[in-house]
């Protein structure tokens, strides 16, 4: 299993927005600058039903993309959360999934008093988790 390691603040930033919208999932970006993690850029919820599902809005998503070229920085991981379902791709997410080079970062609230976080990569065989490795300052 593939090991991948983010910084602590931008993991607790990921939770602490999760955790800040339980009814609706969240979304955004996490942005890496030499192939390090950087920043956790939020981005709107547009879908039609927010419950459910997620789709970002395009504008924040540019506007966000853009930032990151003029910073230095690439894409190096999509984030969101599930509500009531589990740290792992759903259908929905497995279909829509986009961008293939980056990571996929799922927040579950569907624990008592404990947030799950997982990670995976969408290959050509569908999702593959990897081991997150959380790097404490």
């Amino acid at each position: 299993m593939k090991k991948i390691r983010l910084p602590r603040p931008i993991v607790n930033r990921i939770l602490a927005l999760a955790q800040g919208s339980p009814d609706e999932e969240i979304c955004g970006l996490v942005s890496a600058r030499d192939g390090e993690p950087r920043r956790c850029i939020p981005v709107r919820n547009v879908a039609s039903d927010r419950r459910r599902l997620f789709a970002m809005d395009p504008s924040q998503q540019i506007d966000a993309m853009r930032d990151m070229r003029e910073r230095g920085e690439t894409l190096f991981a999509i984030y969101h959360s599930h509500p009531d379902g589990p740290a792992e791709p759903s259908a929905t997410d497995i279909e829509q999934s986009g961008y293939p080079d980056a990571l996929h970062l799922i927040v579950s609230l569907n624990t008592r008093g404990v947030l799950e976080l997982g990670g995976y990569l969408f290959t050509d065989n569908g999702p593959e988790a990897v081991h997150l490795e959380i790097l404490e300052d």
